[in-house]
């Protein structure tokens, strides 16, 4: 059941990004690649590494993919652009790149062999990334966070500073 279950994302995951690839409206395409994202991070929760599928959705699925559409709204991207007019020689050159990316991923999953260990399922899980950041790395992790409050400090100071008056700045005559 878990493996057919996969497959069936894995398969929802492949056809979502064909489908960013191939349509023709921009916002579209943007809608399909944020269902890839979802679809990997669904993928990586079956794999056991729930705060990378967390970090998918929070980082990927959602600030980057917001930070895209508002591109795609202000680009205003109603008309054919000159770069998108295909000819033969374009076609037959897309043809020719996916059938070498296939016969390379065909060659590639041929010579692979079944693993012959079990793998450690506690790596990439939120308790063992914790326990690794707080106990190897507390150092670095403490510089970062008093850098981003450093941060966050100076940009509440610099928004909250009154606007000069520029007559006072000339030499304050009013005449």
């Amino acid at each position: 059941m878990e493996v057919a279950l996969f497959i069936l994302i894995a398969l929802v995951t492949v056809v979502s990004a064909l489908l960013v690839i191939i349509r023709k409206n921009a916002v579209s395409s943007v809608l399909f690649l944020v269902l890839t994202f979802f679809c990997l991070a669904m993928l990586y929760v079956m794999l056991g590494a729930q705060f990378i599928a967390a970090m998918q959705v929070i980082v990927y699925a959602g600030a980057i993919m917001v930070l895209f559409i508002f591109v795609v709204m202000l680009l205003n991207l109603g008309t054919d652009q000159k770069w998108e007019i295909t000819g033969p020689v374009r076609k037959w050159m897309g043809f020719g790149s996916a059938a070498g990316i296939l016969l390379i991923a065909v060659l590639a999953f041929r010579g692979m062999q079944s693993p012959t260990t079990e793998m450690d399922t506690s790596i990439g899980t939120v308790s063992s990334i914790g326990e690794t950041m707080f106990q190897s790395y507390v150092l670095p992790f403490e510089v970062a966070s008093v850098l981003l409050l450093a941060a966050i400090i100076g940009v509440v100071a610099m928004i909250s500073r009154k606007p000069v008056d520029a007559t006072t700045v000339e030499g304050g005559n009013e005449s």
